[in-house]
């Protein structure tokens, strides 16, 4: 009973081994997109980052302009 607990103890070469054909298999059975929706999904992912950066500038500028508003008058 005791002996059932115990993990078994693999070579470490068997494993890599097996780990290594298990990514071949893997990657065998995976569908790549073509030319095309690569560079469609890039220029959708470009301009996206543009225009939250863009957002984001802007509201940035508001707050900052707002809590340096609000500072002066506190100031005062």
């Amino acid at each position: 009973m005791a002996g059932e607990l115990e993990p078994k103890k693999n070579n470490w070469i068997e494993n890599t081994r097996s780990y290594l054909s298990d990514i071949r298999s893997e990657m065998k059975r995976v569908t790549w997109p073509n030319r095309d929706r690569v560079q469609s999904t890039t220029v959708v992912v470009i301009v996206s980052v543009f225009i939250f950066a863009t957002y984001f500038k802007i509201v940035d500028t508001v707050i900052e302009r707002t809590v340096i508003q609000v500072e002066r008058t506190l100031i005062r």
